[in-house]
């Protein structure tokens, strides 16, 4: 049986007085609607038509040819919304999922358990529900109290005082027939005080038609959550952070304050690595086995190989290589690559640069457009002088070279393998293998100078004194 999802995209979402367009808004590093879209695939479904309307072309700039589109010119109600897509599905044969795509939360477990009962019971459609202890605004889910099946979703405002008892409400999140679906959709009127079509009207029709309505109850009521403004968007980034961070520590991963660890919903961590408090890790980021990161480090769409230790740094579009220590207080930039057992050490930056095995760059150093060997030595202030405010050169530095403190290497320059750099050496002219290079001119000491300078200073100081 074929699968097919119907993204709701389209509304406007003033509530969240925002430039931004709402489901882009990023929950756990992602945006809402690109959640709901991951989702809806991992529970294979073939097409996912994404309902856009204001922000479109924000949305479809961000999903890209991961979805098909279709406009919603006029938001008149999520009914009018889901018959947008009739274009492209309604000839199709098979189950289409129906979500909004401000509900971040709904797991893949859950969709694939409604799909199990739907299938199961031959259903015409399933309401994924939730029981709430306090669930005022949200439609109430009325069942056969004989066979359990759905009679009716009745809103709050319409609800009985024993309507208004039931504690299950209505998600918003629905399976369908797919034929049944959109038959139905032409029978649904607009003859309510909103003049909206309403896409729970086709429940009610399907139920009138004799049709088979279930619903499906998740034992994650956080999964019901639409964000709609930002306290619902707070409050949905702390139930997936939770969530991240459990799946991550069953999975063998120390996380000694998940209160103060945040994780991205893409991010990849291996077994028996520890974070620290403090630690934030975004985008694609992948971390290996026996890593130790953090505390205070903050790691986004970057690279750590097994048994690398991060502290209190920063790494973007970075990557660390095994038994490598970064930090503290270091900036990898994009395009830094570190091979094994390197060590970049406090207030050192590296942009664009690569330092193979064993090489060190221990303190307050810039690396930038550089290619570095094996075994090479940088020392303290060492700067690769890339960028003359036109173009950026590279700078080489082979294997086993000794770089002193101080030294400016002016790029495009070589520094051979096993050369060495004197401290406080500016170096324009590329240094062969082995040798010693010096670029500093000769000390001379000039006696009594410094209290002639003492004097000179005062002097200048009384006269502007007295002229003022």
């Amino acid at each position: 049986m074929k699968r097919f999802a119907i993204v709701l995209a389209a509304g406007q979402g003033k509530r969240m007085k925002s430039k931004l367009y709402k489901v882009l808004h990023p929950v756990c590093g992602k945006p809402m609607v690109g959640h709901v879209l991951d989702t809806v695939k991992k529970v294979e479904c073939e097409r996912s038509i994404v309902v856009v309307g204001h922000g479109a072309e924000a949305v479809k700039s961000y999903l890209g040819t991961n979805a098909e589109y279709v406009l919603q010119e006029q938001q008149l109600g999520t009914g009018h919304a889901v018959k947008q897509a009739g274009a492209l599905l309604s000839k199709e044969e098979g189950t289409t999922i129906v979500i909004c795509g401000d509900t971040p939360l709904v797991t893949e477990e859950t969709l694939q358990a409604m799909l199990d009962l739907h299938a199961r019971k031959n259903a015409a459609a399933t309401i994924l529900t939730a029981s709430m202890d306090h669930p005022q605004g949200y439609g109430r889910i009325i069942r056969d109290t004989e066979n359990g099946s759905v009679l009716r979703i009745v809103e709050q405002k319409d609800c009985s005082p024993e309507e208004d008892a039931v504690k299950e409400i209505n998600t918003g999140t629905y399976c369908f027939d797919n034929a049944k679906l959109f038959a139905a959709l032409e029978k649904v009127t607009n003859s309510n005080a909103q003049q909206e079509y309403y896409l729970t009207d086709v429940i009610g029709i399907l139920v009138r038609e004799g049709e088979v309505v279930e619903g499906y109850m998740t034992d994650d009521c956080a999964e019901s959550i639409g964000v709609n403004d930002r306290l619902a968007l707070s409050e949905a980034e702390a139930f997936m952070r939770e969530r991240i961070n459990r799946k991550h520590m069953l999975n063998g991963v120390t996380i000694i304050d998940p209160g103060s660890t945040y994780i991205g919903a893409d991010v990849t961590i291996g077994a028996d690595t520890v974070i620290y408090p403090g630690t934030t890790l975004a985008g694609q980021t992948v971390i290996g086995e026996d890593c130790e990161i953090g505390p205070d480090a903050d790691i986004e769409d970057s690279r750590i190989y097994d048994g690398a230790k991060v502290k209190r740094s920063v790494l973007c579009q970075a990557e660390v290589g095994k038994e490598t220590t970064v930090g503290p207080f270091a900036y990898l930039r994009p395009g830094a690559k570190l091979g094994e057992h390197v060590k970049v050490g406090d207030f050192v930056e590296i942009k664009n640069a690569s330092l193979d095995n064993g090489s060190k760059v221990s303190h307050l150093s810039y690396v930038g457009d550089a290619q570095v060997g094996k075994n090479v030595n940088i020392g303290c202030g060492a700067i690769t002088v890339n960028y003359d405010g036109y173009n950026k050169s590279i700078t080489e530095i082979e294997d086993d070279a000794f770089i002193g403190s101080n030294v400016n290497l002016i790029a495009p320059v070589k520094i051979g393998k096993g050369a060495y750099v004197v401290a406080g050496s500016t170096v324009t002219r590329s240094v062969s293998d082995n040798e010693m290079a010096i670029a500093r001119t000769r000390q001379e000491n000039k006696p009594g100078y410094a209290e002639k300078l003492r004097a000179r200073a005062k002097a200048k100081k009384e006269k502007a004194q007295a002229e003022s």
